[in-house]
């Protein structure tokens, strides 16, 4: 009888002890698995997989017709192959979209074979990405830049960089004094690598944003 007391006791001790345990909080994102969705949930940027690889809505467009449904043409890119595809597809054809984590990131340093390195901001850890992943947007990428590791099946498929950067101006040519046409623009070198038009009263040392997705200039920086 004793005995019953006692591992009773040791029983509501331990279910007692897990009641007020500290809670684990994840701060990462990720997309609800496979949701399934249709052409009309369709959206540049969206994230689909299609025969088991993601693939990136770049851009789409409907076609409406005298007779019958309405047809959509979806331009995709491969995140894991790298290709880009257009395919047709008639209203309402179902996709799934693909379970992808995203994590904030900021950028370390490039090594000699080209291949970038991240230090994870959540758990400290670096992480190594490949060229062909960065590819267009390493321009955009410069030493501190914060970026969002974007994951599928524990392998980084994108380097997203955020739409507007604030960056300085590093090179530019001098505004020619009394030069007051309205359209006047110049090549200007960015802080971050990428090359863009700017006004032409923009001068070297300026703090300026900038459209990434777009690669235009926006406005000087407050």
């Amino acid at each position: 009888m004793k005995l019953q007391t006692t591992v009773a006791a040791l029983f509501a001790i331990t279910n007692s002890a897990s009641a007020f345990a500290p809670a684990t909080f994840v701060t990462r994102t990720s997309s609800a698995l496979n949701v399934a969705i249709d052409t009309s949930d369709i959206k540049n940027g969206l994230t689909v997989e299609i025969d088991g690889d993601p693939h990136k809505v770049l851009d789409f467009s409907i076609m409406k017709q005298a007779r019958g449904a309405a047809k959509m043409t979806i331009k995709f890119k491969n995140l894991t192959r790298g290709n880009t595809i257009e395919n047709t597809y008639r209203s309402g054809e179902k996709f799934e979209t693909a379970e992808v984590t995203k994590s904030p990131a900021q950028f370390t340093y490039e090594d000699e074979s080209g291949n970038y390195y991240f230090m994870d901001m959540e758990s400290f850890e670096e992480i190594s990405v490949s060229a062909k992943v960065v590819e267009d947007r390493k321009k955009w990428i410069g030493e501190g830049s914060e970026v969002t590791l974007v994951t599928f099946k524990e392998q980084v498929i994108e380097v997203a960089v955020p739409k507007t950067l604030v960056v300085t101006v590093v090179e530019t040519e001098p505004n020619v004094k009394g030069n007051t046409s309205q359209g006047h623009t110049k090549p200007a070198k960015l802080s971050c690598g990428a090359t863009i038009s700017v006004p032409g009263f923009i001068s070297e040392g300026e703090t300026i944003r900038v459209d990434s997705e777009k690669e235009v200039y926006l406005d000087r920086s407050v």
